[in-house]
């Protein structure tokens, strides 16, 4: 993809999040995936680790290189006509300009980037320690020229035995990477309590992103509870398995 054509998926991504309360960006994992949703109306995606990583007999949690990722989500973003937003997980170890510069090279516009260094044993980044990273990513964007949407991801609630204990260190880690200059942040796992999600999106001027499934959710609820950005996660290619399941059900042996 020319580098205009990158640019301007960027600025209709940003012009996006401002027309839509919420924007849902469903969560494709390859070419049919994708396709399958922009014809279905929808104005912009976002490739997702678990999905892409299942759909390629891969392990999520960066069981794939960045390198292996870039090679997938290439023919997947270049297949469809509208802004593709790719689940980069923790970043592969890679430098903030490095992932900034894969992700452009192939023609992604938008980022997830969470706290879960999986090739660290799974330990969870600092506040600050992730507020750097993302505060690097903006910088690379910036220097490259392109407006790349980061959505900063906290896992902080899925790590806790009670999330609502970590609500203020969970809002704390949010508006750092707000201030490092995130442009929407993913705090995981709470998409089912309406308390954690009202005092969240109550505390940050950014877009808060919540995982959605495309049947058990209504879109309604997240619009009222104050969420600005949905993304399916795993959700709809598990829901799109549970139906496939049904549907051969009768013709098995």
């Amino acid at each position: 993809m020319d580098f205009r054509t990158t640019v301007e998926r960027a600025q209709r991504l940003k012009q996006l999040h401002a027309e839509y309360e919420p924007l849902v960006l469903p969560t494709v994992w390859d070419v049919w995936s994708a396709r399958t949703a922009a014809d279905a109306g929808f104005t912009a995606l976002t490739i997702g680790s678990h999905p892409l990583a299942t759909s390629r007999g891969a392990e999520d949690q960066e069981g794939q290189t960045f390198e292996e990722v870039l090679a997938a989500v290439r023919p997947i973003i270049a297949a469809v006509d509208i802004p593709v937003s790719v689940d980069l997980e923790a970043g592969y170890g890679q430098e903030p300009a490095d992932l900034i510069a894969g992700l452009i090279e192939v023609g992604g516009v938008g980022l997830n980037v969470e706290d879960t260094v999986h090739s660290e044993g799974g330990r969870l980044r600092s506040t600050e320690e992730h507020a750097r990273y993302v505060a690097g990513l903006r910088a690379a964007a910036d220097k490259a020229g392109v407006p790349v949407w980061i959505n900063g991801r906290t896992d902080l609630f899925a790590h806790a035995q009670d999330a609502s204990a970590v609500l203020d260190e969970a809002i704390e880690r949010l508006r750092a990477l707000e201030q490092a200059g995130a442009d929407s942040v993913y705090p995981v796992r709470i998409q089912d309590d309406d308390d954690l999600l009202e005092a969240v999106t109550g505390a940050v001027t950014v877009p808060v992103n919540s995982t959605a499934h495309p049947v058990k959710h209504d879109l309604e609820r997240f619009r009222r509870l104050g969420v600005r950005r949905i993304t399916y996660g795993p959700l709809l290619q598990l829901a799109m398995t549970d139906a496939m399941k049904d549907m051969l059900g009768p013709w098995t042996p």
